[in-house]
């Protein structure tokens, strides 16, 4: 016997030989048992068609449950027109032997004529009368020519099924054959002869969604014909025509009970939301939760999945977690549910999963599929899971839980806390103004007055960072007016319109008129973070000196300060220490700062202690700390508007000798119509640096000479932030006009004085004593070096050496000056300085002198204390513990560790241990 089936030689070859059997007087059952959808009636008709072939008598019916309160219905079926029933009927429930034996007398007679095959499909649907009357004549037939051949679906369903026909009959009377799932390569050849040209990829994908049933499969097949091999196969029902695998699916699950559909369903629901679940769940578990959810037998539940993945309709992922084959099953499983129906799937998985104490992510999942709860324990778990998801860095994740939690019936105040939460995370989340009217319609709602001016703040901060500085200065100053009798807060909202301010040129020098105004009559009006920020006025304003600034500010510090003033304090302090080279210092505040920071509230603040973060690494030449903060430490910025960090990115890559990079950071803003800002001034003068690298001197000086106009119009005229007047004095050097240059260097050592670190005044005395040229030059320039040598400023030091250098040998005091230049070309490999290392080795060409050190590369150039810091590292020990065995600040640690893998050639700390071992 043969046929087209896939794998199903072995039940052919069983039917042939009980065909040639009954064909020599002696009959059987045979019983072909196996899930539904795995081909049983199409075997059947095989094995009708090959029994006829042989000359066979086919009596052959198909049972159905709507048959089943007729007495033998089945048996009529197979036996045709019964002379004898004409007219007849037995109810249920009367003696029904006389009509089995006149049944099996007609069944006989048929036998009596010549080889008869009896063909019965979904036995298991027959009445009962016919069951019993199949079991009689299976005891009956082993000595007739007749051969009884019938199909029974034996799926493991939720609800017990009853037992099969076989029960009461003993192994001789029966064979029975069990039929597999088709195998992974059977279905590919079905795919492959359908699709001759498909990938292997696409026929793979077919092939799990077969889930190895021959009913999906050729539904699948016909959903598929005509559909382009090249076009992927689609995860939902929708993507489907006619529809025949939808439909297969639905016949599967109605054949299976409703019990057995509503823990499918509910499976495939849940299995949506565990694609990001938190924590994996173990098959047994799984099957706990389902049967709690669905108020089932756990046992039944997991004997369900068991079953369900040996046929292959669901397969175990890398956890062991049974899932189903692919996610278009997944979602034809879940298409015969409403929506609602859905709903309430997932409230009751959170409500499972809430009571055998699963993770509040875990439950907040179910919850976001499911409506409105109504019920404490529903607003609860989503606030909780709003708290994880920011502490583990997941603000999308936060956004959906909120928007969910806003579904729940909520009072107004706590509505409108939060709503500023969603409104402040949907802004730094989105390239688009989502999140401010949420945070106006926070504002509008009442609430207690510290809630109203965190939402406040929140808005100005949205507002200002899109550009409209005006409208967000407006808006706290209205809000200011609505609290009365809180000077604490009002004095927060001036300090933050101050703050605000920054951005835009005209509406900063009212916020600090008014504040300087305010601080002459009440100092108590602007409070201490209002005076932090006439302090740092102060200090861009050229008015005050750095030891000055910072011996107010440590003042300010010392007082009691609010919680919502305070941020402001410590970021304003933490700007002005990085000023004044107290770079250890600053740090402490930026860190003590931003942990006091909400990250579900936008605060202006925020975004100034991270920029403050990149000020620090910048001015200790830490470069690859800068580049692998870029671009993604910044929160809140305006789309296409160079930031901070852009700046600092642009610089840091000149100096690393990456221009083309650099170039290319550049030229992917467009700075015509930007609006006016302190970071488009640092990236103009950034930008400068760039160009007069390349050897576009003149389009260098333009960006100098632009940043100190916007500079001066914002009355920040010192140095402290852009030493723009240094940059273009080098650049009229280069260009041949001494004079100007010399105008320019006077001015900024003179406002650099003013400052007095020895960074400004280094860096202004260089410039200076090579406008100034001869001995006078040659002593500017020998000062320059000696306040530079004990400053944190690196790269200012290398920059006097070798401009002390080409002035030493110009002069003829060749020996010092080559002395000055291999000090500058070791210390700039240090930094890790290509720009200026490349300088000091071509002045050592020029000058007749080489290099007598060696490169200071490899493991046996790291200091004590750089191979001290790196062998802990290789021991798994964090940068702050590394910090606290070492007793310095975590920023030492991590400018050790930067300098150690520019010297050992590597990237990553993964790296360390090989490259000490070399």
């Amino acid at each position: 016997m043969s046929g087209p089936l896939r794998e199903r030689d072995d039940a052919h070859a069983l039917l042939a030989a009980e065909v040639e059997r009954a064909r020599a007087g002696a009959g059987r059952l045979v019983l072909l048992r196996g899930a539904s959808g795995t081909g049983r009636s199409a075997l059947l008709e095989s094995a009708v068609a090959h029994a006829a072939a042989r000359g066979l008598r086919v009596l052959r019916a198909r049972c159905s449950p709507e048959d089943t309160a007729l007495p033998f219905s089945c048996v009529l079926h197979l036996l045709g027109p019964v002379p004898e029933f004409a007219g007849e009927e037995v109810g249920p429930g009367e003696d029904d032997r006389g009509s089995a034996a006149r049944l099996w007398r007609l069944l006989r007679s048929y036998a009596a004529q010549g080889p008869v095959m009896v063909a019965v499909d979904d036995v298991d649907l027959a009445d009962d009368a016919s069951r019993r009357w199949l079991m009689e004549a299976a005891r009956r037939v082993d000595r007739l020519p007749l051969l009884l051949v019938a199909t029974e679906r034996s799926q493991y369903d939720i609800d017990p099924r009853p037992t099969g026909i076989t029960h009461a009959l003993t192994p001789s009377l029966i064979r029975t054959h069990t039929l597999a799932p088709l195998s992974d390569e059977a279905s590919a050849e079905l795919f492959r002869a359908a699709f001759p040209a498909a990938s292997p990829g696409w026929t793979a994908d077919c092939v799990a969604a077969a889930a190895g049933s021959p009913l999906l499969l050729h539904a699948l097949l016909d959903d598929l014909a005509g559909a382009p091999p090249s076009t992927p196969v689609p995860h939902t029902c929708a993507a489907l025509y006619p529809g025949s695998y939808p439909a297969a699916v639905s016949w599967w699950l109605e054949t299976a009970g409703e019990a057995t559909a509503e823990v499918a369903r509910t499976l495939a629901a849940l299995e949506q939301t565990r694609e990001e679940s938190v924590s994996p769940e173990t098959a047994a578990g799984l099957a706990a939760l389902l049967a709690d959810a669905c108020a089932g037998d756990p046992a039944r539940v997991s004997g369900w999945l068991t079953a369900m993945t040996r046929l292959g309709l669901l397969r175990e992922d890398d956890a062991g977690r049974p899932r189903y084959a692919h996610p278009l099953l997944r979602d034809a499983v879940l298409a015969g549910w409403s929506a609602g129906r859905r709903q309430e799937a997932h409230r009751a998985v959170a409500e499972a999963m809430l009571r055998r104490g699963d993770g509040v992510e875990n439950v907040a999942r179910q919850l976001l599929g499911s409506a409105r709860v109504g019920e404490p324990w529903a607003l609860r778990v989503l606030r909780d899971a709003v708290t994880v998801a920011l502490r583990a860095g997941r603000p999308d994740d936060a956004v959906g839980y909120l928007r969910r939690a806003l579904a729940e019936p909520l009072p107004d105040d706590l509505r409108q806390r939060l709503l500023t939460e969603l409104g402040s995370l949907e802004y730094t989340s989105a390239d688009t103004p989502v999140g401010i009217p949420r945070l106006v319609e926070a504002l509008a709602l009442p609430a207690e007055p510290r809630d109203r001016v965190r939402t406040a703040i929140a808005l100005g901060t949205a507002l200002a960072g899109r550009g409209e500085v005006r409208t967000a200065v407006e808006v706290l100053r209205r809000t200011e007016s609505l609290l009365p009798g809180h000077p604490d807060l009002t004095r927060t909202l001036q300090t933050a319109s101050a703050l605000l301010s920054d951005q835009d040129q005209t509406v900063r020098q009212d916020a600090y008129r008014w504040l300087a105004e305010a601080a002459d009559r009440s100092p108590e009006l602007v409070g201490a973070s209002g005076e932090a920020l006439l302090v740092r006025y102060a200090a861009t304003a050229g008015d005050i000196s750095a030891a000055e600034a910072m011996r107010r500010l440590r003042t300010l510090l010392e007082e009691p300060a609010d919680p919502l003033a305070e941020p402001f304090l410590l970021g304003t302090a933490a700007a002005v220490a990085q000023w004044a080279d107290e770079l250890d210092e600053a740090e402490r505040l930026v860190e003590r700062g931003l942990a006091s920071q909400r990250p579900s509230l936008l605060h202006p603040m925020e975004q100034a202690l991270l920029d403050t973060r990149c000020d620090i690494a910048a001015a200790r030449g830490a470069y690859d700390t800068v580049l692998a903060g870029h671009p993604g430490q910044a929160r809140v910025r305006r789309r296409g508007v160079p930031g901070n960090a852009d700046a600092h990115a642009l610089t840091a890559l000149v100096e690393t000798g990456r221009t083309a990079e650099a170039r290319a950071l550049a030229d992917g803003f467009d700075l015509r119509d930007t609006p006016d800002s302190w970071e488009l001034n640092r990236f103009l003068y950034a930008r400068g640096v760039l160009r007069f690298t390349e050897g576009d001197v003149a389009g260098a000086l333009h960006d100098f000479l632009e940043c100190g106009r916007r500079q001066s119009a914002r009355a920040v005229l010192s140095p402290v932030v852009t030493p723009w007047r240094t940059a273009a004095a080098e650049c009229r050097l280069a260009l041949g006009n001494p004079r100007e240059a010399l105008a320019l260097a006077e001015e900024e050592l003179r406002l650099a004085r003013v400052w007095n670190t020895p960074r400004t005044v280094g860096r202004a005395l260089r410039v200076l004593g090579r406008a100034t040229r001869g001995r006078r030059g040659l002593e500017l320039g020998e000062e320059a070096v000696t306040v530079l040598r004990d400053s944190p400023a690196e790269a200012e030091l290398i920059a006097s050496l070798l401009a002390q250098g080409f002035q030493l040998t110009a002069s003829g005091e060749r020996a010092r000056g080559r002395d000055h230049l291999r000090e500058a070309a070791e210390r700039a490999e240090r930094l890790g300085s290509e720009r200026l290392l490349a300088h000091a080795n071509q002045a050592l060409r020029t000058a007749g002198a080489r290099r007598t050190t060696p490169a200071h590369t490899g493991s046996g150039s790291l200091t004590g204390s750089e191979r001290r810091i790196a062998e802990l590292a290789v021991q798994g020990r964090t940068n702050t513990e590394i910090a606290a065995l070492l007793h310095v600040a975590r920023r030492t640690v991590e400018t050790h560790l930067t300098s150690a893998y520019r010297k050992l050639g590597i990237r990553r700390r993964g790296e360390l241990r090989a490259a000490l071992e070399q």
